[in-house]
């Protein structure tokens, strides 16, 4: 018999994910936050920033390695505070008043006088 885990959507079992995270909803947003960053890792060849899967896998599907490396508290989720969530939103606000002046100043050169 192989040493290998089997590859399933069972493997790991969730009350062993559910440690690692406060919620289920914080559980499934990791994951997928993570499978996307090992997607984008194969997707560029392997370059840049993102860092490939931490874990030995039998699985080709990203978001089961994703699992697999939270089990194995590779990964881990981190709450943001309420002061990184107020300064994201101000940030997103400030980009998006910034694209309105923006298009308000082309319109306003295209426009015929």
């Amino acid at each position: 018999m192989s040493d290998k885990p089997e590859s399933s959507m069972m493997s790991p079992a969730i009350e062993n994910l559910m440690a690692r995270t406060k919620s289920k909803f914080s559980l499934v947003t990791l994951a997928a936050k993570r499978a996307r960053e090992i997607t984008e890792y194969f997707g560029n060849l392997q370059t840049g920033s993102v860092v490939g899967p931490t874990v030995e896998s039998v699985s080709t599907k990203h978001l089961s390695v994703a699992f697999e490396e939270i089990a194995a508290d590779r990964i881990r989720f981190v709450a943001k505070t309420l002061d990184e969530i107020r300064a994201e939103i101000a940030e997103s606000q400030r980009e998006e008043d910034e694209a309105n002046a923006l298009a308000a100043a082309q319109d306003a050169e295209a426009q015929p006088e």
